[in-house]
């Protein structure tokens, strides 16, 4: 009788012993995964998670300390194209992601964002490959006029050209087509200094 309890014991302690290692892998795995989310994941997951229909928006503080509420429609490699909210904001607009100062998320926001598969949409469509000089290159092709914001204020004008790390802005008054009469002047802008593209 004795015997039968004593193996019982050892059974016992050993699939707690088995359990708690499964935990642990298990909370370790997890660590794991959450290490290697990138803040470009993190907001994709909010973007597939948010209701088409509902007045969803995330509010994002940029470098130069100023907050918009967007709606991202489209991700690039290291970029997002969104649709600015807001009482004041309205249009479209591009983000690099390494202007993001922090996201301001709700509590069920925050665990949203955590469901993300670390990569796992760079690879689906053809604007997830994209780097943000391919997509200002686009905008200079259409000869948009656009607002640059960068850390010491806004700039009007139109993009002339994009290089590999920095972007020809013609400045002039905003709303006016780009014409040699009206540029005020040229800035050549380094692609870090750019907090946001409005167009």
């Amino acid at each position: 009788m004795r015997w039968d309890n004593l193996f019982d014991d050892l059974e016992g302690q050993l699939e707690q012993e088995l359990s708690a290692e499964e935990v642990d892998l298990q909370a370790e795995e997890e660590r794991l995964r959450l290490g290697r989310l990138s803040l470009r994941d993190r907001i994709i997951s909010l973007h597939e998670a948010q209701d088409r229909d509902s007045d969803y928006a995330l509010r994002v503080e940029l470098t130069d300390g100023s907050v918009v509420s967007v709606r991202p429609t489209t991700f690039g490699r290291d970029w997002f194209a969104a649709d600015l909210v807001g009482d004041r904001a309205r249009g479209q607009c591009i983000v690099p992601i390494a202007a993001i100062a922090s996201l301001q998320l709700s509590r069920n926001q925050i665990l949203v964002s955590m469901d993300a598969t670390p990569g796992e949409t760079s690879g689906q469509s053809l604007a997830a490959r994209l780097s943000l000089p391919f997509v200002l290159r686009d905008l200079c092709r259409r000869r948009s006029g656009v607002e640059l914001r960068t850390p010491r204020g806004s700039l009007f004008g139109t993009i002339d050209r994009v290089g590999r790390d920095h972007l020809d802005l013609a400045v002039h008054e905003r709303g006016a087509p780009r014409r040699e009469a009206v540029v005020v002047h040229y800035r050549v802008v380094p692609l870090s200094q750019v907090v946001l593209v409005r167009v």
